[in-house]
């Protein structure tokens, strides 16, 4: 990928698939997709996520954690999913806004054919994320 691309939005609660198999992901909402004046294509990414304040007055920092980004499917609007496993997060992001960087292509997004083969190649993903320094 040529240029960083980000998107920034509440995090949502999505199906749970992710949590079920092992690896939970964080659901961004869709709604500041339309606004995006560049639209990323459908696929794997390798990147950051950045857990923002709640408020500009908020002591809280920013946490950046590198990051395997799903641009998926798309609903019945033209949205895709937007979501992130956050590597090496542990804890809950419902209602947070995080920043997602799109920095690496890593592949196109595929169905398939078993939970196995999925769960396979998202280790895969993972490994390939942790070797970029992002």
């Amino acid at each position: 990928m040529q240029e960083e691309l980000t998107l920034t939005g509440k995090v949502v609660r999505g199906a749970g698939y992710g949590q079920r198999i092992g690896f939970p992901t964080a659901n961004l909402s869709r709604r500041g997709y339309s606004r995006l004046t560049r639209k990323p294509k459908s696929g794997i990414y390798a990147g950051t996520a950045t857990i923002l304040p709640l408020s500009p007055l908020s002591p809280f920092s920013p946490l950046s954690y590198k990051a395997a980004i799903v641009i998926g499917p798309r609903d019945d609007k033209g949205h895709p999913k937007i979501e992130a496993y956050l590597l090496d997060f542990a804890g809950v992001l419902y209602g947070k806004r995080l920043t997602l960087s799109l920095q690496h292509y890593l592949r196109p997004f595929v169905s398939f054919r078993s939970e196995a083969a999925l769960k396979g190649q998202i280790r895969k993903d993972l490994a390939s994320v942790r070797r970029f320094s992002v």
